[in-house]
């Protein structure tokens, strides 16, 4: 109710839209020196564990994506990462505790 009361729509309607710009992006391609955030499998990269998925600043062409290497992350964005890794680590556990994955 919070969201469509601030923004006028459902959160459905915006996980579509969401869904929806990171087709867009990762069939047409990102512009030349930008990138899109997208969920993405982890390769170990920027302390998230491998095979986690995760946003990460990727860029795309010819339907293919490849994760932006050597951001620099500051201190309040690396507490930032790492509380979200670590409750998707825990959620990830706890689905594999209950044998879905």
């Amino acid at each position: 109710a919070a969201i469509i009361e601030a923004r006028g729509a459902s959160s459905a309607a915006s996980a579509a839209n969401a869904a929806i710009d990171h087709v867009h992006d990762w069939v047409t391609g990102t512009p030349d020196g930008d990138w899109v955030s997208m969920g993405v499998p982890s390769d170990g990269i920027y302390g998230v564990p491998e095979g986690l998925l995760c946003g990460f600043p990727v860029t795309c062409a010819d339907g293919n994506y490849e994760i932006v290497q050597g951001l620099e992350i500051d201190d309040f964005s690396r507490a930032r990462i790492d509380a979200s890794v670590a409750e998707l680590v825990s959620e990830r556990d706890m689905v594999r505790g209950l044998g879905l994955i």
